[in-house]
């Protein structure tokens, strides 16, 4: 038999869905994305994330841009794709087509539609084992705020021990680093990738925590590829003095901009043509905008002059 894979570790930001100003998808500015996101060093890229507007695509666009996705970046990084659906049904079936298309992870996180429906730790788990069963590669369960459902780290680490395909978790709740630290320590070996997320804006507390991974925004992720190599090799004070020089950036990115602002800088540096987001979204205030580039521009990630 061959011997398994490496556990997938490090960065894997999340691809933005560049889109033109009429609302259509632009195509060739997402292929130029994918090449970017590979020059600044990550270590695999996720598409179709929340930070992707995935919620503002049609069914048929998720299957484009998977197959897009897969074809272009050709195995250069591995690649992760997103198929939460509150139907267990669905989400199997996208959990099957990014397989077959290459795909080697999959995120999901908990069935969700509205704060009026509310499942049960039984249903939950029923629906990760059939998106698992249906996938036949590794699960990263996202447990995020957004889905207003609180996952326990005693049924994640269930879900680990039980779904041997379940063996990645990227958190993001309030106290992130408290509750990865008490989940490697329930889980130990069964919990193989522990990331973090929120655009890396806790990133230090999560990887003194033991996080081996962090999914950020894809604005800069250049930026944080030497935080994660000073920290994993015991350089602390290295990893720090990066981080604390980057992140006013990620605080206005995460606080002011969300989603938008990996389009802002991406549109300035020439690698897409427009920043636009899909209605109902609005574009942020010019103000805001500017003040993202100025800050951008004190420490210059890649994204901010990649495509001039």
């Amino acid at each position: 038999m061959p011997s398994p894979a490496p556990p997938y570790r490090g960065l894997f930001p999340v691809a933005p869905t560049p889109f033109k100003v009429n609302g259509d998808l632009d195509l060739e500015g997402q292929r130029r994305v994918f090449d970017l996101m590979i020059d600044q060093g990550v270590d695999g890229i996720c598409i179709l994330a929340n930070y992707s507007e995935q919620f503002l695509l049609s069914d048929e666009e998720r299957r484009l841009l998977t197959e897009l996705a897969l074809d272009h970046i050709a195995g250069r990084v591995p690649v992760m794709v997103t198929c939460s659906h509150f139907s267990s049904r669905v989400a199997a079936a996208r959990a099957a087509h990014a397989r077959d298309c290459g795909a080697k992870l999959i995120m999901v996180m908990p069935p969700y539609h509205g704060a009026g429906i509310k499942l049960d730790e039984g249903a939950i788990f029923d629906h990760f084992a059939q998106i698992a069963e249906a996938a036949d590669i590794p699960i990263m369960v996202q447990d995020a705020p957004l889905s207003g459902i609180t996952l326990s780290v005693s049924f994640m680490v269930r879900l680990a021990r039980e779904l041997p395909l379940v063996r990645y978790f990227k958190v993001e709740v309030p106290g992130t680093a408290a509750k990865l630290r008490t989940l490697i320590a329930a889980g130990g070996a069964d919990i193989e990738g522990p990331f973090d997320g929120e655009e890396a804006i806790t990133l230090m507390a999560d990887l003194d925590a033991g996080a081996t991974g962090v999914m950020s925004s894809a604005m800069a992720a250049d930026l944080l590829v030497p935080i994660l190599q000073h920290h994993a090799a015991g350089r602390r004070a290295e990893a720090a003095e990066v981080y604390v020089r980057v992140l006013p950036l990620i605080n206005y990115e995460n606080r002011q901009c969300g989603l938008r602002a990996a389009k802002i800088v991406m549109m300035e540096g020439g690698v897409i043509a427009s920043d636009a987001v899909r209605h109902p979204l609005e574009p942020v205030h010019p103000a805001t905008r500017a003040g993202l580039i100025e800050i951008a521009r004190t420490v210059n990630p890649l994204a901010l002059s990649w495509g001039k």
